[in-house]
């Protein structure tokens, strides 16, 4: 016995966990499935979001309090208000039954309206009108008549919809019809809309005074994301921009400033180290250079002119590399201008190449010697292994696109981020004996991406290789 309950219970126990474990899946899809519903919905700016934690717990308080009042407050006023308009009609009924026969009513109809606020008419007896469907009196026709039917046994009709002011009352007596007529407001609550108003007033006030305040709060960080903005694309911050707003707000402009300026010491420091080791080592070359020309033009000699001009060209590729674009101040300039210069240096080689630039004119503020110098790079590489090129140039809402397409051999899609790598040259697609150092498409990328920009390579339509530029307008 002993051993089945103990079977028993461990088979209790697994079901147990199956159950559990069951759950566990439904309720971590369930929150999966809110999550990626509810996502694209949600706004992705501070602000939005902001406002969105504010306004959400105050309409959901404000709902909150609206339910309250109307389930206890106002259905709780309607239902007394209803329950003495019940009573009052109630007591001229029991009066009129004991009134004398084929008298005057006038004398009910005085008590009626002036002791209880009712109009009293008595009518031959006839039908009740049929009772429809009123979904927004739903309330007060639901208490009223519930009221009456408690105090009065008799056949009855409301109708609160018919006139604004009032609600009419039919009784069906055994000879006659009885009719009222009660002020709407002695019926059922009629301040309810103030409540509503005053709420949805509070409310909007209390909103925008948050808003305001969270305007300012919202300010500074986004000034702080132009001015790092800005510095990204190689532009300056804007003149203005100054720690300011909250504690941890100015706190992250101090540090961005600070960055800041390291970066900039930096690159001026390794600028200028730079432009001394150039200036040595071009006065070595120079040297050499004068020492050669007094020598004889023999094949040794012309060996070692040729490998002093390759070595002084190495050597400014190698110092632009180093130095990149930091000594160039930013300026606006005509993009198309710039292409039209590159295209009308390419054009002195023998090779196929065209120009396609819309809108003709396009103004971005850019370092315009480096920016020329990217462009002219990839043109240049496309030049060495292709004989038609094309040069393509658009705009978008947010993009300046520049795209430089060839009939070479191409690179192969895993060796496309690898070609960007300082002294990289490809054994296949890229000759070593051209004198190519392997810094043209790294010293491009750099200036593109100074600008706030990349370049990509995919595959060209001419069947060779596509140079992808984007640079943010």
């Amino acid at each position: 016995m002993a051993l089945n309950e103990d079977h028993s219970l461990k088979n209790s126990l697994e079901q147990f966990k199956k159950s559990l474990k069951h759950y566990r899946e439904q309720f971590l899809s369930f929150i999966n499935w809110r999550k990626w519903s509810l996502s694209p919905w949600l706004p992705k700016g501070l602000y939005a979001r902001t406002i969105l934690i504010i306004a959400m717990p105050l309409v959901l308080l404000q709902t909150v309090l609206l339910f309250v009042f109307m389930e206890r407050h106002w259905n709780n006023i309607t239902r007394r208000l209803s329950a003495a308009t019940a009573r009052d009609v109630a007591a001229i009924i029991e009066i009129y039954e004991q009134y004398p026969q084929g008298q005057d009513y006038q004398k009910l109809t005085d008590i009626a309206r002036n002791q209880m606020a009712l109009s009293f008419q008595v009518l031959p007896k006839s039908d009740l009108p049929k009772v429809t469907e009123r979904p927004f009196y739903s309330i007060l026709d639901r208490r009223l008549t519930k009221e009456l039917r408690r105090l009065i046994k008799k056949p009855l009709w409301i109708d609160t919809v018919g006139q604004s002011k009032f609600v009419e009352i039919r009784i069906q007596m055994d000879k006659s019809t009885l009719k009222f007529l009660a002020n709407r407001n002695h019926t059922y609550a009629s301040n309810s809309h103030i409540f509503v108003l005053w709420m949805i007033g509070s409310s909007t006030v209390l909103l925008g005074v948050a808003l305001l305040f969270l305007r300012n709060q919202i300010r500074p960080i986004l000034r702080l994301s132009e001015a790092a903005e800005s510095f990204g694309k190689g532009r300056p911050p804007p003149d203005d921009f100054n720690p300011r707003g909250a504690r941890e707000v100015r706190q992250a402009s101090q540090a961005f400033i600070e960055m800041r300026n390291r970066i900039e010491r930096h690159v001026e420091q390794r600028t200028t180290i730079l432009a001394g080791v150039s200036h040595d080592l071009r006065t070595i070359l120079t040297r050499m250079k004068l020492q050669l020309a007094f020598l004889d033009d023999e094949d040794e000699i012309k060996a070692l002119k040729s490998d002093v001009d390759e070595m002084q060209s190495m050597l400014e590729d190698y110092m632009a590399f180093a130095k990149g674009d930091s000594e160039e101040e930013t300026t606006t300039a005509n993009i198309a201008d710039i292409l039209a210069e590159v295209h009308s240096h390419a054009e002195l080689t023998d090779k196929n190449i065209s120009l396609r630039v819309l809108p003709k004119i396009i103004n971005l503020p850019v370092r315009r010697n480096s920016f020329k110098r990217a462009i002219n790079n990839l043109v240049t590489n496309a030049l060495r292994y292709a004989d038609t090129i094309n040069i393509n140039a658009s705009t978008g809402r947010k993009w300046l696109t520049i795209t430089i397409d060839d009939n070479g051999p191409g690179i192969p899609k895993n060796k496309r981020e690898e070609v960007f790598n300082a002294f990289t040259r490809l054994d296949n697609s890229r000759n070593q004996n051209e004198g190519n150092t392997g810094l043209g498409l790294s010293i491009a990328r750099d200036i593109i991406r100074s600008h706030g920009g990349d370049i990509r390579l995919e595959e060209g339509p001419l069947g060779g290789l596509r140079a992808k530029v984007r640079v943010p307008i």
